[in-house]
């Protein structure tokens, strides 16, 4: 039977590493985009200081349900955004991050792009936080409590909230006329584009980086993400993706053996005893999943500290370890330049990870719209397994007492014959992806008209393109974000003639 689990394997991305099982306790962890990056808000089961970003922090009060006209639909709720107005002048361009399901500041701290090409577009920069995440959630602390709460919770009304939200703002400012871009990244991605479609009368364009829009139904195989996280590793070495696959029949044989859980936390230099192999399995199923999302070629601390090309890293600590070493101990030690690249760590937390940051929410989201088919081939470096679409309804209802709506996502935004669709509707979209990144197997990865269009980095990992830029940068990164200021700044240009003709 489907069970959840929040063992050690906190994390995705972004970050949200907090993970999603599905199935049994002895089946794998499955990752969604809103489910990178919760390892990386915390850490030892403590709440990590806010980072230091150059925006001021405003509030707007916003309604509970957009789509009826109930009483309690008129419930408000502070929506937090951040904004830069660094280089903007009255009419100047609006870019918009549109949340993810997380922390905002977290967001614009590691979305860098935007500082970096404010200047040049003397542009207003906005990030907006996504409802029930952060601190604008509707309920307070109760917006978790119960289905009834968490009903509101859903994708269209963090659409419409952005709606809202941008046209105050722009009203408030005396610009109404200033043309609007949309920006995100991951499940952030997604929401660009599906808000320049949903709304294109608010925003011109869209920038939907490493956005899986098509990871939903059977329109991409629902092995590609295990498949695409493998073939990193066997790409940077054949040897190191085998030891990993071979490592995890090691794990399932401790059981066997008196003290086997005892022996296992001191290998592992566990913070306390495992009560599980899970926990350790877990743990380095969230290493290898996040370096492949992270295989940035330049230091990071996106998830967490992390070298240039940490996939190739971790595949010279288990090559050029002692043949005479287990395949699991060597994985072990591989994991570790993930938890431990800083040398700050004198153990592993491998359970009971608290989710200080409140990122619950996407298992919700995971359990009613966000339903994203993986399955585990043989061919992956991971225990094969089948999703089931039964048993994750069951396990669902379960926990919430609801049922997902496995075809609501592809209903409301579509994305089955996305090419012959959105060839004759959409326009201003660009679809950008690093091949490394394991979501790009699930996202556009071909132009579509002349103004929708995929920018594809055969080197990149997740949207690498809006992290910030260093001297280190390769020069496919350089041309990558400078074919997409071209691109934008062409629909700002377009929009700015349009207007003066209009008078």
């Amino acid at each position: 039977m489907a069970s959840f689990s929040s063992s050690s394997i906190v994390l995705l991305l972004l970050l949200l590493l907090l993970f999603f099982t599905i199935a049994t306790e002895a089946l794998p962890t499955t990752y969604f985009p809103g489910i990178n990056y919760q390892s990386a808000l915390r850490k030892n089961g403590s709440i990590n200081p806010k980072p230091e970003i150059p925006y001021e922090t405003h509030y707007f009060p916003q309604n509970l349900d957009h789509f009826t006209f109930l009483p309690q639909s008129y419930r408000i709720f502070n929506q937090k955004y951040l904004i830069n107005r660094d280089f903007w002048q009255k009419g100047a361009p609006i870019f918009v991050y549109t949340g993810n399901e997380g922390d905002i500041d977290w967001f614009a701290a590691n979305t860098g792009f935007l500082l970096d090409v404010a200047p040049r577009f003397r542009a207003l920069l906005v990030f907006i936080e996504h409802r029930y995440y952060g601190e604008s959630k509707p309920f307070g602390k109760d917006s978790y409590k119960s289905a009834k709460k968490l009903g509101y919770l859903n994708s269209q009304q963090a659409l419409a909230d952005f709606a809202l939200l941008i046209r105050s703002l722009k009203h408030n400012l005396s610009s109404d006329s200033s043309p609007v871009v949309v920006f995100g990244g991951s499940y952030g991605g997604m929401l660009a584009a599906w808000f320049r479609l949903k709304y294109p009368h608010i925003a011109i364009g869209a920038l939907a980086s490493s956005a899986p829009i098509l990871q939903f139904d059977d329109i991409t195989p629902w092995s590609s993400f295990y498949d695409a996280v493998s073939q990193d590793f066997k790409d940077a070495s054949l040897n190191c993706y085998e030891v990993i696959k071979g490592s995890w029949a090691e794990l399932e044989d401790i059981p066997r053996y008196k003290q086997g859980l005892a022996e296992l936390s001191r290998n592992f230099r566990a913070c306390k005893e495992v009560r599980s192999i899970y926990s350790a399995r877990d743990w380095l199923w969230e290493a290898f999943v996040y370096v492949a999302m992270t295989n940035y070629p330049t230091e990071s601390n996106f998830i967490k500290p992390l070298p240039a090309h940490p996939v190739k890293q971790m595949c010279k600590i288990i090559d050029e370890s002692s043949p005479e070493a287990t395949k699991l101990s060597r994985v072990f030690e591989a994991a570790s330049l993930y938890y431990n690249y800083s040398s700050s760590e004198k153990c592993f937390e491998l359970e009971n990870e608290n989710d200080d940051h409140g990122l619950h929410g996407w298992n919700w989201q995971a359990c009613t719209e966000m339903v994203m088919p993986m399955s585990i081939s043989n061919e992956s470096m991971f225990p094969p397994y089948q999703f089931s679409y039964k048993d994750f309804s069951d396990d669902c209802l379960k926990n919430y007492g609801v049922r997902p709506r496995p075809h609501w996502i592809t209903t409301e935004f579509g994305g089955t014959n996305i090419e012959q669709v959105l060839k004759r509707f959409g326009s201003n979209i660009i679809f950008s992806n690093g091949l490394q990144d394991p979501w790009s197997r699930g996202s556009v990865l071909k132009n579509i008209s002349t103004s929708i269009v995929s920018l594809v980095a055969e080197k990149g990992a997740h949207h690498t393109d809006l992290r910030r830029a260093t001297r280190k940068d390769p020069d496919w990164l350089i041309e990558q974000r400078k074919e997409e200021i071209e691109i934008i700044q062409k629909w700002i240009s377009d929009y700015y003639i349009d207007i003066k003709t209009s008078y």
